[in-house]
């Protein structure tokens, strides 16, 4: 058959461009992960992602390469797509703060993304470590699922500068409990059963909070300090992005949404990166763990309609080379997808997917046919021309220029869906 036997010019580079990894244990030694050091140069963010969650390699290898950043490169905040208002407490007790085996509880109803192996390791890291990692959540609360994790701590600040206002706090948080959930899989159906008025109600409040907030700002500060002020001020910012979150998916699902309209978490993610280097100090450097979706510096694009523009796109526009995108993927295996499901632990059942033969013009499917193992590819060594153009998401694809929205990848030969139980 005509061009059967084409080989792929993306997977001839490779074979003689990527450097194979001998491990995945994120405990053993680190040397075969050297080749990030010239990959990640000098760069302020570098962000490292996984097609899925819930996998059990890409855990592994996010776990092994924050240990390379931190000790041997000097990266100091571990930043995860988790609840910026939320990551507080698990900063606090990766500091030292709390006995050892309360950090389930820190967590609590969180979606288990992996963030926990991580926080363990920093906490041993940090009780000698000259220089300790921080932890940063940079997400909306309860990804999507709850605006009550920010609202609440917003309400004890106003308590204290501004108690004219609890009334109106108090107010957004009743309705907003009446359709909290674990995520915004399980709280967006249930905020789109709210009456017009309770959904409009909602949205009014924490807009003239949001403006009140950034009117009076003199007056907090004369009331408490900078430090307070921003913190309460970006809770604030993550309710609205998430309020508005709600309707972007109700118009996404419905197919009468807006262009883009889903990005308003993206942005606020990016934000959050942003807000976290400013106040870690100049020397600071963050390696952030997200899905590919979000580090990626291209749009999100579905069936060639653009549904959103990326965290990672967001960073790159405003840090340049300051900000490095590695993805993690894989050819084989199983992959985590995730199903709707109010009834569900999260509002979602996860399905153990086996993953069929990558799609020609993917990357998955150039590392295939170049027969590499677990490995890594500085892609900014590579002719735009010959990338692939498209690059898994659970179990479907994404089509986009993969040489430009990331700047490197990681590959594991096989993927496996994590036992969420144990």
């Amino acid at each position: 058959m005509p061009g059967s036997s084409r080989r792929d010019p993306f997977a001839d580079w490779l074979r003689g461009h990527a450097v194979p990894l001998t491990h995945l244990d994120p405990e053993a030694p680190l040397d075969d992960l050297e080749p990030l050091r010239d990959l990640v140069g000098d760069a302020r963010v570098v962000a490292v992602g996984e097609n899925s969650h819930f996998i059990t390699e890409f855990s592994l290898m996010r776990r092994r390469v924050l240990r390379f950043l931190a000790e041997r490169c000097g990266f100091t905040v571990l930043a995860f797509e988790y609840g910026f208002s939320e990551g507080f407490p698990l900063d606090a007790w990766a500091q030292g703060e709390g006995t050892d085996d309360e950090l389930a509880t820190r967590l609590g109803t969180a979606i288990p993304v992996g963030v926990d192996e991580p926080l363990r390791w920093m906490r041993r890291h940090n009780a000698s470590a000259a220089e300790p990692v921080r932890f940063a959540g940079i997400d909306i609360p309860a990804a999507g699922g709850s605006l009550l994790p920010a609202l609440a701590p917003v309400a004890d600040y106003l308590r204290r500068v501004d108690p004219e206002t609890l009334p109106v706090i108090q107010e957004a948080m009743r309705i907003a409990g009446s359709f909290a959930g674990a995520s915004a899989a399980s709280a967006a159906p249930a905020w789109t059963r709210l009456a017009a008025a309770e959904q409009d109600a909602l949205s009014a409040i924490l807009m003239r909070l949001l403006m009140r907030f950034r009117a009076v700002e003199l007056l907090y500060l004369s009331r408490a300090d900078r430090p307070s002020y921003d913190l309460a001020l970006r809770r604030l910012e993550a309710a609205c992005s998430a309020d508005y979150g709600f309707r972007a998916m109700a118009g996404l699902y419905a197919g009468t949404g807006l262009t883009a309209d889903t990005s308003a978490r993206d942005v606020y993610m990016a934000g959050s990166v942003l807000w976290h280097l400013e106040r870690s100090g100049p020397e600071a450097r963050i390696v952030l763990a997200a899905h590919n979706a979000h580090i990626q510096k291209t749009p999100v694009s579905f069936d060639g309609r653009l549904t959103g523009l990326p965290m990672g796109q967001h960073l790159h526009d405003r840090l340049g080379d300051d900000y490095v995108a590695l993805a993690l993927t894989s050819p084989a295996g199983h992959t985590a997808d995730m199903r709707p499901d109010e009834n569900a632990r999260f509002g979602f059942a996860i399905d153990n997917t086996a993953l069929q033969p990558p799609e020609p013009g993917s990357v998955e499917a150039a590392f295939a046919e170049a027969g590499l193992g677990l490995s890594i590819a500085d892609l900014r060594r590579a002719h735009a021309a010959t990338g692939p153009d498209r690059i898994r998401i659970q179990s479907a694809y994404v089509h986009t220029p993969v040489l430009e929205a990331f700047d490197g990848i990681l590959n594991t030969p096989t993927s496996t869906v994590a036992d969420l139980e144990n």
